[in-house]
């Protein structure tokens, strides 16, 4: 089975080849919708299905707990079931308490020490680090869990008021459960452990500089990469974790929020639901800094489609369409042998592997023009949360030379925000995703640094 697939891969690429030249496109928002978005030919997409054999779905006469949602078929759930992460042998990150429906958001669930292997991994002298698992919500309305690790260095804190909180938005980026920032802070290195996570040091500068620092895994317990709401959710829910867990050090500080690429996604998130979902945390939260920001999913798409960034944008793909199961409603044979495959388990590193084939994303769906199909359009805007002001200030950076996120983005974002009345700042630096991550880096720690220390922040939006 699996080699008639794989003889159906190199069919269809050959097909793909043969035909029109699909180039990638780093176009405006307001040009025509760019050559690597455009339907493929509709033989291509009638034929996919004819070479490749039906995924195998496993029947399922009860839907899992991690996999229910209500307005779904049966058999759209048996699929979501079968491209959520496999378990990984650990209670923290697979197993799904009973009655979450009667827990509040962010009330603690379990806790565990981490503290051995949290501080040989930053370094810096620890009082604790505990894991929290807690309550929070997905974004079909329904109760899940979170995890977060909160560190607190052995220092005292020598400012006014109770120790200040850091939120690092590590980019997890992944797929599986290993990619979690949490697993490793809590069963050590390996190979499944992204280099962002300890790099660059916000962790250990913000423990050196005596704050506490919350690191969650934002991708909730589906890995749901790249879905912002979702992921503001878990954020916000792992402060009130915190607080509750424990009160007198955590109940009263003031919050930071940073992340950059994949964690700038959950910032961003945490940012615009802030009002809404957790308006009790509004008063205490004094900034969120963001850098290499993917704003807008519909630029993403045309700068990532169809060329060396293919692999990640399906592993975004997939992780929205975890929360989304829409997604999944269009997606071919072909589509779903990914889905299902060890690539639902994938962390960072992996996604090259789909590098050498280029194949553009249509190639997965029945759809004929699945970018700009109703689906795409819903997802394109729920992912975007356009006209949701920021409740908290923002200082949002990006690099002037993006390839794979269009710095537009980044400029749409500040521009809608200062027209929605937020506090904003908006710094372009020269690099592209990895140097502009170094070049401005600097500046966004003094910004977050001035935040926690109780300087109020200024706004640089242009006001009429």
């Amino acid at each position: 089975m699996r080699r008639s697939v794989a003889r159906a891969l190199v069919a269809t690429a050959a097909v793909l080849l043969a035909g029109p030249a699909i180039a990638p496109s780093h176009a405006e928002p307001a040009r025509p919708t760019p050559p690597n978005l455009r339907p493929l030919p509709g033989e291509v997409i009638d034929g996919v299905d004819q070479l490749v054999p039906p995924a195998d779905i496993p029947h399922l006469k009860r839907i899992p707990q991690r996999a229910q949602a209500s307005g779904y078929s049966h058999s759209t759930l048996e699929l979501r079931a079968a491209t959520l992460p496999d378990p990984v042998g650990d209670p923290m990150f697979d197993r799904w308490p009973r009655s979450l429906d009667k827990r509040a958001n962010g009330e603690v669930l379990a806790t565990r020490d981490v503290t051995g292997t949290a501080g040989f991994l930053v370094t810096v002298p620890l009082r604790s680090a505990r894991m929290l698992k807690f309550r929070s919500t997905d974004v079909q309305g329904q109760p899940i869990f979170g995890t977060a690790t909160v560190i607190e260095p052995r220092a005292p804190w020598k400012g006014a008021g109770p120790r200040p909180i850091l939120v690092n938005n590590v980019p997890i980026n992944g797929l599986g459960h290993e990619c979690t920032a949490g697993y490793t802070l809590a069963h050590g290195l390996s190979d499944r452990t992204n280099k962002t996570d300890l790099f660059p040091p916000t962790t250990q500068l913000a423990l050196a500089r005596g704050y506490t620092v919350i690191i969650p895994d934002h991708e909730g317990p589906r890995q749901a990469y790249a879905e912002p709401t979702l992921a503001g959710h878990v954020v916000l829910d792992s402060i009130r974790a915190a607080a509750r867990y424990a009160p007198k050090k955590y109940a009263d500080s003031k919050v930071a929020l940073t992340g950059y690429s994949g964690g700038a996604i959950a910032t961003n998130g945490a940012a615009k639901v802030l009002g809404e979902y957790a308006p009790d945390l509004t008063d205490r939260m004094v900034g969120a800094a963001l850098g290499g920001v993917p704003a807008d999913f519909r630029l993403l798409a045309g700068a990532m489609n169809a060329n060396i960034a293919t692999g990640v944008m399906l592993a975004g793909t997939l992780g929205v369409a975890r929360e989304r199961p829409e997604i999944l409603e269009l997606t071919n044979n072909l589509g779903r042998w990914l889905a299902t495959s060890s690539f639902k388990n994938s962390c960072g590193d992996d996604y090259g592997v789909a590098a050498p084939f280029q194949l553009p994303a249509q190639v997965l769906s029945k759809d004929k023009d699945p970018f700009n199909s109703e689906v795409a359009e819903k997802v394109y805007r729920a992912t975007q949360m356009p006209g949701t002001k920021s409740d908290l200030p923002l200082y949002i950076y990006h690099g002037a030379n993006e390839i794979w996120i269009p710095v537009q983005g980044a400029r749409n974002l500040y521009a809608e925000q200062c027209k929605l009345g937020a506090d904003a700042v908006y710094r372009e630096v020269p690099g592209e995703h990895l140097s502009a991550a170094v070049i401005a880096y600097p500046e966004a720690m003094q910004w977050l640094d001035a935040r926690l220390q109780g300087t109020p922040a200024t706004s640089e939006c242009p006001r009429s």
